[in-house]
């Protein structure tokens, strides 16, 4: 907003500055108790205040921080975290934090807002979560079109507990008189998610259809750490329309390959998944990309959805 003042009104310019002081000083007030936080962060509780950019990454850090942290995520329950929109608030909320927690590349506006953080206070996790996944970022995945890299990382546990031992290391640097508790939750973390690693192992290993057809890609990770092929009917953003020649080709796979159920997902529209099953004569399954939590996802946390898409793969996938 822009003030313009007439030197010929001496009284309003007075009146005017006055406003303008008292604006500033409320935006300022609101922008503390927003964060509640005091001057470098810290709650007012005594935790660290640690920022997310989406869900499994608030998961992930919440777990290893424990009681020692309060982390919130910037993408808030129920939106799509591919299209993230920061608000001035979010913002805020990043740039008060003791810790920003996010993935470079996945999200432009969390790429953006990091570069006005203090670079000590943030975290990206891409080389501790390998994304040696490659895949098109348009919605025909059989096209040549030059290919980025899979950002869906965490529907891999292995690399899940990567990045929780990448979170505590940042944990301890910055709080390092409870370094051993973030650690020992590092650890104990770790051991659950090699344990749902080999459930899924044990569980998908002989499989009778190995084509996973989902509405957008992924569960390239998934896909590739237990011997499935992904078929994504759109890119890695679910909100790419597919075309005719890949809604096409896809109903070609399905039908070539027996393949038995077409997987819609829990934040975007089901329509594209429903009309493919409709003209091959396929079913419709849940998948959840546990890219955020809602009423609709099969569970209350991580462990719980993954394990809620073990049960609908080996259903649907014809595993014994």
């Amino acid at each position: 907003m822009e003030f313009s003042f007439s030197r010929r009104e001496p009284r309003r310019h007075a009146a005017s500055h006055w406003l303008m002081t008292a604006i500033g000083c409320c935006l300022c007030a609101s922008l503390s108790a927003c964060g509640s936080t005091g001057s470098s962060g810290r709650a007012t509780s005594g935790r660290l205040v640690i920022a997310t950019a989406f869900y499994p990454l608030q998961w992930v850090t919440q777990q290893v921080g424990g009681a020692r942290v309060a982390a919130s995520s910037v993408t808030r329950a129920g939106a799509e975290p591919h299209d993230l929109e920061l608000t001035p608030h979010d913002v805020a909320t990043v740039l008060d934090a003791d810790l920003v927690v996010y993935l470079r590349g996945f999200q432009a506006a969390m790429d953006d807002a990091v570069t006005k953080a203090d670079s000590d206070k943030v975290l990206d996790v891409a080389g501790a979560a390998r994304l040696d996944l490659r895949t098109s970022p348009a919605d025909d995945q059989r096209s040549n079109a030059s290919s980025v890299a899979d950002p869906h990382f965490w529907l891999d546990p292995t690399r899940m507990a990567d990045v929780a031992s990448t979170v505590a290391g940042s944990l301890a640097r910055i709080d390092p008189s409870n370094a051993s508790t973030y650690t020992s939750n590092a650890n104990e973390l770790g051991a659950q998610l090699r344990t749902l690693d080999h459930e899924y192992s044990v569980g998908l290993a002989n499989c009778r259809i190995r084509d996973l057809v989902t509405s957008h890609a992924a569960f390239g990770y998934l896909a590739r750490h237990y011997g499935f092929d992904q078929v994504g009917i759109a890119g890695l953003s679910p909100e790419t329309e597919p075309s005719s020649a890949t809604m096409s080709s896809v109903s070609d796979l399905v039908r070539r390959r027996h393949v038995t159920t077409i997987y819609f997902e829990t934040l975007t529209s089901p329509d594209v998944a429903r009309t493919l099953a409709a003209e091959t004569g396929a079913s419709t399954a849940q998948l959840d990309p546990i890219e955020g939590l809602t009423a609709k996802s099969n569970g209350r946390d991580y462990l719980a959805v993954m394990r809620s898409n073990l049960a609908t793969l080996r259903t649907s996938q014809g595993c014994p």
